[in-house]
């Protein structure tokens, strides 16, 4: 009898110990998801897009699935002027943005896009990731922006549906759709060509109706929305080489442990090469699908013509402040 109470005692001691356990377990807080939102203007698979979704898989595999980044692509969130403005004030924790429309909110930018300014892919990259590249990812935090990563957007030519562009005479008068930049307006403008901005979801139907003549940008977007089948002459003139960036909100960021925010930033840089592989390759097939359909290519400018292109540049780099300048010569210097 003294054992079987012996016995039940210890059971019921056990049973309560559990039971306590258990309600400690119960009390103790449940690991937190936290979902956040980056927009996109480009098709799902842009290569700009795919390097958002390696960084959003690079920073939940890296929180062990704590942080989950959704990629709004095909300007779901807007088009690009929208969508900084909404990470500016924190309504989407992230956006892919060309630094054209971002140097109204960051001037200093605007050094980085000049024209005929890097010699090179090779050169512009070695910029990048330089120090000139780590400082001017931080000069868009005054903003309100976090700098977090370079992606890879080529060289911008021009193309139109009115005549092939060989010489600076060959732009007089044609209507160029660009983006809602300054400088950009200012570099059309300077070529004897009527700047238009627009949205970029807007160019095809424009080109179509013939509000505009033409745009200028990369084979890849020449190709991925279709301008290639309304506007036939495009001009291999590299007149500028404008990087692409992921920025994050700054307020949303700062909602976020310092760990989690380093994880974010690395994992951004991390998707940069990534991000240049996939611009590369489609960059590749961009090329080979237009020359297949018959487009007229200008494959380059002569010696004397580039030169002519590069001299009406000059009121632009004069209009720089001194701190911008600046900054260009450094550019330049960069081997």
């Amino acid at each position: 009898m003294k054992k079987t109470v012996m016995m039940m005692l210890i059971v019921l001691l056990a049973a309560t110990g559990a039971f306590a356990s258990g309600q400690r377990e119960a009390a103790a807080p449940a690991q937190q998801t936290i979902t956040m939102r980056l927009a996109e203007t480009h098709a799902q698979d842009y290569p700009t897009t795919r390097g958002n979704y390696h960084f959003a898989e690079l920073v939940e595999e890296r929180t062990n699935g704590r942080i989950k980044i959704e990629v709004y692509h095909s300007a779901q969130l807007g088009e690009e002027r929208a969508a900084i403005e909404q990470v500016q004030f924190g309504a989407i924790d992230f956006t892919r943005v060309s630094i054209s429309p971002l140097a109204a909110f960051s001037p200093g930018l605007d050094a980085m896009q000049m024209p005929f300014l890097y010699r090179d892919g090779a050169h512009m990259w070695n910029v990048l990731l330089g120090p000139i590249g780590d400082e001017m990812l931080a000069s868009v935090e005054d903003a309100g922006f976090i700098g977090l990563a370079w992606y890879d957007s080529g060289a911008r030519n021009f193309y139109n549906s009115v005549r092939p562009i060989r010489t600076v005479a060959d732009m007089q008068g044609l209507r160029i759709r660009v983006q809602e930049s300054r400088l950009m307006v200012g570099l059309v403008e300077a070529l004897g060509a009527v700047a238009t901005p627009m949205p970029f979801g807007e160019v095809y139907s424009a080109l179509q109706t013939g509000v505009i003549d033409g745009a200028e940008n990369n084979w890849p977007s020449y190709y991925s929305t279709s301008h290639y089948e309304v506007a036939q002459y495009f001009t291999l003139n590299g007149h500028t080489r404008v990087p692409e960036i992921l920025v994050a909100s700054k307020i949303a960021m700062d909602r976020l442990s310092p760990e989690d925010q380093q994880i974010i930033r690395q994992a951004a840089r991390d998707s940069i090469d990534f991000q240049r592989e996939q611009w590369e390759a489609f960059e590749k097939v961009s090329e080979d699908e237009i020359r297949a359909a018959g487009n007229q290519i200008v494959d380059g400018l002569t010696p004397e013509n580039y030169q002519q292109f590069r001299a009406r540049m000059q009121p632009l780099y004069d209009e720089l402040s001194p701190a911008a300048a600046a900054m260009v010569e450094r550019i330049q210097a960069v081997q």
